[in-house]
Protein backbone atom coordinates (compact mmCIF):
# COMPACT_ATOMS: atom_id res chain seq x y z
CA UNK A 1 0.00 0.00 0.00
CA UNK A 2 1.46 3.65 -0.75
CA UNK A 3 0.54 7.24 0.71
CA UNK A 4 -2.43 8.63 -1.37
CA UNK A 5 -1.00 11.05 -3.58
CA UNK A 6 -2.00 14.86 -3.13
CA UNK A 7 -4.23 13.57 0.03
CA UNK A 8 -3.91 15.72 3.47
CA UNK A 9 -4.25 12.13 4.86
CA UNK A 10 -1.48 9.49 4.26
CA UNK A 11 -2.79 5.78 3.99
CA UNK A 12 0.06 3.74 4.92
CA UNK A 13 0.25 -0.20 5.66
CA UNK A 14 1.21 -0.54 9.20
CA UNK A 15 4.25 -3.01 7.98
CA UNK A 16 5.58 -1.00 5.17
CA UNK A 17 9.04 1.14 5.56
CA UNK A 18 6.56 4.11 5.08
CA UNK A 19 4.81 3.01 8.11
CA UNK A 20 7.12 1.79 10.45
CA UNK A 21 8.94 5.39 9.66
CA UNK A 22 6.16 7.44 10.95
CA UNK A 23 5.61 5.29 13.65
CA UNK A 24 8.55 5.87 14.90
CA UNK A 25 8.22 9.77 14.86
CA UNK A 26 4.99 8.95 16.61
CA UNK A 27 6.80 7.60 19.38
CA UNK A 28 9.64 10.91 19.29
CA UNK A 29 6.33 13.22 20.21
CA UNK A 30 6.77 13.41 23.51
CA UNK A 31 10.26 15.49 25.16
CA UNK A 32 12.01 14.42 22.19
CA UNK A 33 9.28 15.17 19.83
CA UNK A 34 9.97 19.18 21.11
CA UNK A 35 12.66 20.69 18.99
CA UNK A 36 15.96 21.07 20.84
CA UNK A 37 15.63 24.58 20.21
CA UNK A 38 12.35 25.45 21.52
CA UNK A 39 13.63 23.76 24.66
CA UNK A 40 16.83 25.92 24.47
CA UNK A 41 14.80 28.94 23.84
CA UNK A 42 11.84 28.44 26.34
CA UNK A 43 14.59 27.84 28.95
CA UNK A 44 16.14 31.17 28.40
CA UNK A 45 13.30 32.84 28.14
CA UNK A 46 12.61 31.43 31.97
CA UNK A 47 15.79 32.24 33.19
CA UNK A 48 15.78 35.72 31.54
CA UNK A 49 12.44 35.89 33.59
CA UNK A 50 13.07 34.30 36.83
CA UNK A 51 16.55 36.91 37.00
CA UNK A 52 15.02 40.29 35.52
CA UNK A 53 11.12 40.28 37.25
CA UNK A 54 9.07 42.15 36.40
CA UNK A 55 10.93 44.21 33.45
CA UNK A 56 12.15 40.95 32.04
CA UNK A 57 8.36 39.64 32.06
CA UNK A 58 7.47 42.87 30.42
CA UNK A 59 9.72 42.38 27.55
CA UNK A 60 8.31 39.29 26.96
CA UNK A 61 4.93 40.17 27.34
CA UNK A 62 6.04 42.95 24.61
CA UNK A 63 7.65 40.81 22.11
CA UNK A 64 5.69 37.31 22.43
CA UNK A 65 2.21 38.90 23.69
CA UNK A 66 2.53 41.68 21.49
CA UNK A 67 1.03 43.29 24.13
CA UNK A 68 2.60 47.02 25.32
CA UNK A 69 1.76 47.19 29.15
CA UNK A 70 2.16 50.33 30.80
CA UNK A 71 3.73 48.35 34.03
CA UNK A 72 3.42 45.14 35.62
CA UNK A 73 0.25 46.05 37.51
CA UNK A 74 -1.32 46.91 33.89
CA UNK A 75 -0.98 43.11 33.23
CA UNK A 76 -3.34 42.27 35.78
CA UNK A 77 -6.74 42.10 33.96
CA UNK A 78 -9.36 41.04 36.34
CA UNK A 79 -8.98 44.22 38.24
CA UNK A 80 -8.84 46.95 34.92
CA UNK A 81 -9.78 45.18 32.56
CA UNK A 82 -13.42 44.89 31.05
CA UNK A 83 -15.50 43.02 32.85
CA UNK A 84 -18.58 40.90 31.52
CA UNK A 85 -21.66 41.72 31.15
CA UNK A 86 -25.09 39.60 30.75
CA UNK A 87 -26.21 40.72 27.15
CA UNK A 88 -22.41 40.20 26.39
CA UNK A 89 -22.84 36.22 26.28
CA UNK A 90 -25.83 34.59 24.14
CA UNK A 91 -28.20 32.98 26.89
CA UNK A 92 -27.41 29.55 24.69
CA UNK A 93 -23.98 29.46 25.33
CA UNK A 94 -24.33 30.98 29.38
CA UNK A 95 -26.66 27.65 29.68
CA UNK A 96 -24.19 25.09 27.78
CA UNK A 97 -21.70 26.82 30.34
CA UNK A 98 -23.42 25.44 33.27
CA UNK A 99 -24.37 22.18 31.45
CA UNK A 100 -20.43 21.79 31.65
CA UNK A 101 -19.94 22.70 34.73
CA UNK A 102 -22.29 20.84 36.86
CA UNK A 103 -21.03 17.61 34.59
CA UNK A 104 -17.24 18.82 35.81
CA UNK A 105 -18.20 19.53 39.11
CA UNK A 106 -20.15 16.39 39.32
CA UNK A 107 -17.94 14.06 38.38
CA UNK A 108 -14.58 14.83 40.31
CA UNK A 109 -16.71 15.40 43.76
CA UNK A 110 -17.94 11.53 43.36
CA UNK A 111 -14.23 10.84 42.92
CA UNK A 112 -13.05 13.21 45.86
CA UNK A 113 -10.77 12.17 48.32
CA UNK A 114 -11.78 12.97 52.34
CA UNK A 115 -9.63 14.94 54.58
CA UNK A 116 -7.61 11.72 55.57
CA UNK A 117 -7.81 8.33 57.21
CA UNK A 118 -6.71 7.28 60.70
CA UNK A 119 -5.39 3.98 61.88
CA UNK A 120 -5.54 3.52 65.43
CA UNK A 121 -5.10 1.22 68.15
CA UNK A 122 -1.92 -1.21 66.42
CA UNK A 123 -0.34 -1.97 69.34
CA UNK A 124 0.15 1.80 70.71
CA UNK A 125 1.25 3.24 67.39
CA UNK A 126 -1.66 5.75 65.80
CA UNK A 127 -0.64 6.95 62.31
CA UNK A 128 -2.90 9.46 60.18
CA UNK A 129 -2.75 10.53 56.62
CA UNK A 130 -4.19 14.25 55.99
CA UNK A 131 -5.03 15.37 52.20
CA UNK A 132 -4.10 18.69 52.09
CA UNK A 133 -4.94 21.19 49.74
CA UNK A 134 -2.21 22.96 47.83
CA UNK A 135 -2.13 26.70 48.99
CA UNK A 136 -1.42 28.64 45.56
CA UNK A 137 -1.94 26.87 42.44
CA UNK A 138 -1.48 28.64 38.98
CA UNK A 139 -3.79 27.40 35.85
CA UNK A 140 -2.22 28.14 32.29
CA UNK A 141 -5.48 28.83 29.87
CA UNK A 142 -3.58 29.14 26.21
CA UNK A 143 -5.30 31.65 24.08
CA UNK A 144 -2.72 32.20 20.82
CA UNK A 145 -4.97 30.79 18.29
CA UNK A 146 -8.39 31.06 20.68
CA UNK A 147 -9.78 31.68 24.01
CA UNK A 148 -10.44 28.10 26.05
CA UNK A 149 -13.12 29.46 28.58
CA UNK A 150 -13.46 25.29 28.94
CA UNK A 151 -9.76 24.68 30.20
CA UNK A 152 -10.99 27.10 33.09
CA UNK A 153 -13.70 24.77 33.73
CA UNK A 154 -11.73 21.79 33.47
CA UNK A 155 -8.93 23.15 36.05
CA UNK A 156 -10.11 25.59 38.32
CA UNK A 157 -13.63 23.46 38.98
CA UNK A 158 -11.60 20.13 40.70
CA UNK A 159 -8.66 22.99 42.29
CA UNK A 160 -11.66 24.39 43.88
CA UNK A 161 -13.31 21.34 44.98
CA UNK A 162 -9.92 20.23 46.14
CA UNK A 163 -9.64 23.29 48.73
CA UNK A 164 -7.25 25.50 46.52
CA UNK A 165 -7.06 28.88 48.67
CA UNK A 166 -5.73 30.69 45.36
CA UNK A 167 -6.28 29.90 41.85
CA UNK A 168 -3.95 32.57 39.68
CA UNK A 169 -4.47 32.34 35.90
CA UNK A 170 -2.21 33.32 33.27
CA UNK A 171 -3.94 33.83 29.68
CA UNK A 172 -2.28 35.66 26.55
CA UNK A 173 -3.25 38.97 27.04
CA UNK A 174 -5.43 39.25 23.64
CA UNK A 175 -8.10 36.69 24.59
CA UNK A 176 -9.00 37.97 27.91
CA UNK A 177 -9.91 41.18 26.21
CA UNK A 178 -11.82 39.74 22.85
CA UNK A 179 -13.68 37.18 24.86
CA UNK A 180 -16.63 38.04 27.45
CA UNK A 181 -16.99 34.28 27.03
CA UNK A 182 -13.85 33.52 28.82
CA UNK A 183 -13.85 36.55 31.46
CA UNK A 184 -17.42 35.51 31.97
CA UNK A 185 -16.44 31.33 32.74
CA UNK A 186 -13.16 33.57 35.12
CA UNK A 187 -15.65 34.79 37.12
CA UNK A 188 -18.10 31.92 37.32
CA UNK A 189 -14.87 29.45 39.16
CA UNK A 190 -13.90 32.89 41.32
CA UNK A 191 -10.01 33.04 40.12
CA UNK A 192 -8.12 35.02 42.21
CA UNK A 193 -5.94 36.51 40.31
CA UNK A 194 -5.88 36.74 36.32
CA UNK A 195 -2.40 37.61 34.45
CA UNK A 196 -2.26 38.74 30.91
CA UNK A 197 0.31 36.54 29.67
CA UNK A 198 1.31 33.54 27.56
CA UNK A 199 4.07 31.05 26.64
CA UNK A 200 7.22 30.20 28.50
CA UNK A 201 7.70 33.68 30.03
CA UNK A 202 3.79 32.85 31.85
CA UNK A 203 5.13 29.62 33.46
CA UNK A 204 8.46 31.39 34.80
CA UNK A 205 6.36 34.43 36.11
CA UNK A 206 4.03 31.47 38.10
CA UNK A 207 7.23 29.26 39.25
CA UNK A 208 9.27 31.61 40.30
CA UNK A 209 7.41 35.27 41.11
CA UNK A 210 8.54 38.80 40.08
CA UNK A 211 7.78 42.12 42.19
CA UNK A 212 4.52 42.02 41.10
CA UNK A 213 3.38 38.49 41.03
CA UNK A 214 3.89 36.36 44.21
CA UNK A 215 4.78 32.52 42.86
CA UNK A 216 2.75 29.40 43.04
CA UNK A 217 3.14 26.03 44.37
CA UNK A 218 1.69 24.42 41.17
CA UNK A 219 1.64 24.89 37.53
CA UNK A 220 -1.60 22.98 36.11
CA UNK A 221 -3.04 23.43 32.25
CA UNK A 222 -2.56 22.34 29.19
CA UNK A 223 -0.25 24.51 26.39
CA UNK A 224 1.60 24.09 23.62
CA UNK A 225 5.57 23.03 22.96
CA UNK A 226 6.82 26.08 24.59
CA UNK A 227 4.78 25.67 27.60
CA UNK A 228 5.31 22.54 27.41
CA UNK A 229 9.20 23.07 27.48
CA UNK A 230 9.21 25.66 29.80
CA UNK A 231 7.78 23.29 32.29
CA UNK A 232 9.67 20.78 32.20
CA UNK A 233 12.27 23.62 32.56
CA UNK A 234 11.03 24.83 36.00
CA UNK A 235 9.73 21.20 37.26
CA UNK A 236 12.56 20.89 39.95
CA UNK A 237 11.48 23.93 41.72
CA UNK A 238 7.86 23.57 41.27
CA UNK A 239 5.15 21.46 41.05
CA UNK A 240 3.78 20.56 37.38
CA UNK A 241 1.02 18.81 36.41
CA UNK A 242 1.38 15.73 33.51
CA UNK A 243 2.94 17.23 29.86
CA UNK A 244 -0.02 18.47 28.73
CA UNK A 245 1.07 19.23 25.47
CA UNK A 246 -0.94 19.57 21.66
CA UNK A 247 -3.71 17.68 21.17
CA UNK A 248 -3.91 14.15 20.51
CA UNK A 249 -6.69 11.18 19.07
CA UNK A 250 -5.62 7.84 17.77
CA UNK A 251 -9.03 5.96 16.11
CA UNK A 252 -9.08 2.54 16.42
CA UNK A 253 -12.14 1.92 13.76
CA UNK A 254 -12.87 -1.33 11.93
CA UNK A 255 -15.42 -2.50 9.15
CA UNK A 256 -18.55 -0.98 9.69
CA UNK A 257 -17.83 2.44 11.26
CA UNK A 258 -19.30 5.58 10.31
CA UNK A 259 -16.20 7.27 8.08
CA UNK A 260 -17.85 10.70 8.42
CA UNK A 261 -17.66 10.51 12.19
CA UNK A 262 -13.78 9.16 11.79
CA UNK A 263 -13.03 11.95 9.30
CA UNK A 264 -14.54 14.38 11.23
CA UNK A 265 -13.08 13.64 14.75
CA UNK A 266 -9.52 13.31 13.35
CA UNK A 267 -10.04 16.93 12.15
CA UNK A 268 -11.33 18.29 15.34
CA UNK A 269 -8.01 17.92 17.01
CA UNK A 270 -5.95 18.50 13.81
CA UNK A 271 -7.46 21.88 13.97
CA UNK A 272 -6.00 22.78 17.65
CA UNK A 273 -2.15 23.18 16.56
CA UNK A 274 0.30 22.08 13.70
CA UNK A 275 1.99 19.50 16.20
CA UNK A 276 -1.23 17.83 17.13
CA UNK A 277 -1.45 14.38 16.70
CA UNK A 278 -4.77 13.00 14.60
CA UNK A 279 -4.13 8.98 13.55
CA UNK A 280 -6.51 6.51 12.54
CA UNK A 281 -5.67 2.47 12.56
CA UNK A 282 -8.00 0.40 11.32
CA UNK A 283 -8.06 -3.47 10.06
CA UNK A 284 -10.03 -2.50 6.93
CA UNK A 285 -8.14 -0.87 3.66
CA UNK A 286 -11.50 0.13 2.56
CA UNK A 287 -12.15 2.65 5.40
CA UNK A 288 -9.04 3.71 5.28
CA UNK A 289 -10.19 4.81 1.67
CA UNK A 290 -13.39 5.92 2.61
CA UNK A 291 -12.22 8.30 5.33
CA UNK A 292 -9.09 9.94 3.62
CA UNK A 293 -11.53 10.49 0.81
CA UNK A 294 -13.42 12.23 4.02
CA UNK A 295 -11.14 14.00 5.30
CA UNK A 296 -10.27 15.61 1.77
CA UNK A 297 -13.91 16.37 1.40
CA UNK A 298 -14.31 18.42 5.02
CA UNK A 299 -10.64 20.17 5.44
CA UNK A 300 -11.79 21.93 2.30
CA UNK A 301 -14.61 23.78 4.05
CA UNK A 302 -13.21 23.96 7.81
CA UNK A 303 -12.21 27.38 8.54
CA UNK A 304 -9.15 26.04 10.43
CA UNK A 305 -7.91 24.11 7.36
CA UNK A 306 -4.71 25.25 7.34
CA UNK A 307 -3.61 24.25 10.94
CA UNK A 308 -4.86 21.21 10.31
CA UNK A 309 -3.42 20.38 7.13
CA UNK A 310 -0.44 21.01 9.07
CA UNK A 311 -0.68 18.46 11.90
CA UNK A 312 -1.95 15.96 9.61
CA UNK A 313 1.27 16.38 7.62
CA UNK A 314 3.45 16.15 10.39
CA UNK A 315 1.93 13.10 12.27
CA UNK A 316 -1.15 12.38 10.58
CA UNK A 317 -1.71 8.97 9.30
CA UNK A 318 -4.33 6.14 8.22
CA UNK A 319 -2.54 2.68 9.31
CA UNK A 320 -3.61 -0.46 7.89
CA UNK A 321 -2.87 -3.23 10.16
CA UNK A 322 -2.95 -6.89 9.53
CA UNK A 323 -5.91 -7.28 12.10
CA UNK A 324 -7.59 -6.22 14.83
CA UNK A 325 -5.11 -7.48 17.50
CA UNK A 326 -2.41 -5.25 15.74
CA UNK A 327 -4.73 -2.44 15.23
CA UNK A 328 -5.29 -2.65 19.24
CA UNK A 329 -1.41 -2.79 19.76
CA UNK A 330 -0.19 -0.01 17.63
CA UNK A 331 -2.65 2.66 19.56
CA UNK A 332 -1.10 1.47 22.47
CA UNK A 333 2.51 1.91 21.54
CA UNK A 334 1.40 5.11 20.58
CA UNK A 335 -0.28 6.12 23.87
CA UNK A 336 -2.50 8.81 22.67
CA UNK A 337 -4.05 11.31 24.66
CA UNK A 338 -7.47 10.03 23.34
CA UNK A 339 -8.19 6.82 22.26
CA UNK A 340 -11.31 6.37 20.27
CA UNK A 341 -12.89 2.73 19.36
CA UNK A 342 -15.42 2.91 16.48
CA UNK A 343 -16.52 0.33 15.23
CA UNK A 344 -18.39 -3.39 16.61
CA UNK A 345 -15.47 -5.65 16.75
CA UNK A 346 -13.31 -2.49 17.96
CA UNK A 347 -15.75 -0.90 20.35
CA UNK A 348 -15.47 -4.73 22.56
CA UNK A 349 -12.14 -4.14 23.24
CA UNK A 350 -12.35 -1.35 25.42
CA UNK A 351 -11.40 -3.10 28.35
CA UNK A 352 -8.19 -3.90 27.48
CA UNK A 353 -6.81 -0.90 26.11
CA UNK A 354 -4.12 0.08 29.33
CA UNK A 355 -1.70 3.32 27.10
CA UNK A 356 -4.51 5.93 26.91
CA UNK A 357 -5.02 9.05 28.46
CA UNK A 358 -9.09 8.23 28.31
CA UNK A 359 -11.04 6.62 25.93
CA UNK A 360 -13.87 7.16 24.16
CA UNK A 361 -16.08 3.82 23.19
CA UNK A 362 -18.85 4.45 20.02
CA UNK A 363 -19.57 6.50 17.71
CA UNK A 364 -21.79 8.32 19.45
CA UNK A 365 -18.75 9.14 21.88
CA UNK A 366 -16.61 11.82 20.19
CA UNK A 367 -13.30 13.13 21.95
CA UNK A 368 -15.42 16.45 21.60
CA UNK A 369 -17.71 15.56 24.29
CA UNK A 370 -14.84 15.00 26.48
CA UNK A 371 -13.26 18.03 25.20
CA UNK A 372 -17.00 19.98 27.10
CA UNK A 373 -19.06 18.25 28.45
CA UNK A 374 -18.67 14.87 29.52
CA UNK A 375 -17.35 15.60 33.19
CA UNK A 376 -13.54 14.31 33.67
CA UNK A 377 -10.74 17.21 32.76
CA UNK A 378 -9.64 17.31 29.58
CA UNK A 379 -6.22 17.94 30.89
CA UNK A 380 -4.50 15.00 29.80
CA UNK A 381 -1.26 13.53 29.54
CA UNK A 382 0.10 13.87 26.14
CA UNK A 383 3.49 12.80 24.23
CA UNK A 384 3.40 9.03 25.06
CA UNK A 385 3.00 9.94 28.64
CA UNK A 386 -0.85 7.86 28.83
CA UNK A 387 1.83 4.98 30.09
CA UNK A 388 2.23 6.52 33.40
CA UNK A 389 0.50 9.45 34.09
CA UNK A 390 -3.34 10.31 34.63
CA UNK A 391 -5.43 12.89 33.59
CA UNK A 392 -5.66 16.06 35.72
CA UNK A 393 -8.10 15.79 38.57
CA UNK A 394 -8.81 16.82 42.37
CA UNK A 395 -5.67 14.56 43.54
CA UNK A 396 -3.40 16.89 41.51
CA UNK A 397 -4.37 19.70 43.89
CA UNK A 398 -3.79 17.73 46.63
CA UNK A 399 -1.11 16.43 49.07
CA UNK A 400 -0.63 13.64 51.56
CA UNK A 401 0.88 13.96 54.72
CA UNK A 402 1.00 11.63 57.94
CA UNK A 403 1.05 11.88 61.30
CA UNK A 404 3.07 9.42 63.36
CA UNK A 405 2.83 8.82 67.26
CA UNK A 406 4.07 5.57 69.24
CA UNK A 407 3.47 5.31 72.53
CA UNK A 408 6.34 4.45 74.97
CA UNK A 409 5.34 0.93 75.28
CA UNK A 410 4.73 0.90 71.59
CA UNK A 411 8.27 2.57 70.91
CA UNK A 412 10.45 0.23 73.32
CA UNK A 413 8.60 -2.75 71.00
CA UNK A 414 9.61 -1.58 68.36
CA UNK A 415 13.14 0.16 68.52
CA UNK A 416 15.44 -3.07 68.37
CA UNK A 417 13.96 -3.50 64.99
CA UNK A 418 14.66 0.10 63.93
CA UNK A 419 18.28 -0.42 65.81
CA UNK A 420 18.83 -3.24 63.77
CA UNK A 421 17.91 -2.18 60.17
CA UNK A 422 20.09 1.31 61.07
CA UNK A 423 22.98 -0.90 61.70
CA UNK A 424 22.93 -2.70 58.83
CA UNK A 425 22.66 0.39 56.95
CA UNK A 426 25.98 1.69 58.70
CA UNK A 427 24.02 4.60 59.99
CA UNK A 428 25.28 4.37 63.98
CA UNK A 429 23.25 7.81 64.57
CA UNK A 430 20.16 6.28 63.72
CA UNK A 431 21.02 3.29 65.42
CA UNK A 432 21.83 5.28 68.53
CA UNK A 433 18.54 7.64 67.99
CA UNK A 434 16.57 3.93 68.02
CA UNK A 435 18.54 2.16 71.27
CA UNK A 436 17.21 5.43 73.52
CA UNK A 437 13.51 4.33 72.63
CA UNK A 438 14.52 0.71 74.24
CA UNK A 439 13.54 1.99 77.55
CA UNK A 440 15.66 2.33 80.95
CA UNK A 441 15.38 -1.49 81.71
CA UNK A 442 16.36 -2.59 77.99
CA UNK A 443 19.36 -0.10 77.64
CA UNK A 444 21.05 -0.92 80.95
CA UNK A 445 21.06 -4.73 79.76
CA UNK A 446 22.37 -3.93 76.56
CA UNK A 447 25.29 -1.78 78.61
Amino acid sequence: MTEAGGSALRVLAAGSSAGRERLELLGRRGRGGIAAEIRQAAAEIVDRVRAGGDAALLEAVRRFDGYEASSSAALRLDGAGPRPAVDEVESAVLDAIERARSAIEAYHRALLRGPGIEIVDRDGVWIEERCIAIRRVGLYVPGGRFPYPSTVLMTAVPARLAGVEEIVVATPPQAYRDSPVLRHVLDLVGADEVWGMGGAHAVAALAYGTESIHPVDLIAGPGNAWVAAAKQHVASDVGVDRDAGPSEVVIVATAGAPAACVAADLLAQAEHDPLAVAVLVTDSAELAESVRAEVDSRLADVPTSETAAAALDRYGAAFVAADLDEAIALAERIAPEHLQLMGEAGEGRAGEVRNAGAVFVGASSPVVFGDYVAGPSHVLPTGGSARFASGLGTDDFLRRSHTVRFSAEAAAAWAGAAETLATTEGLSAHAAAARLRRGPDDREARR
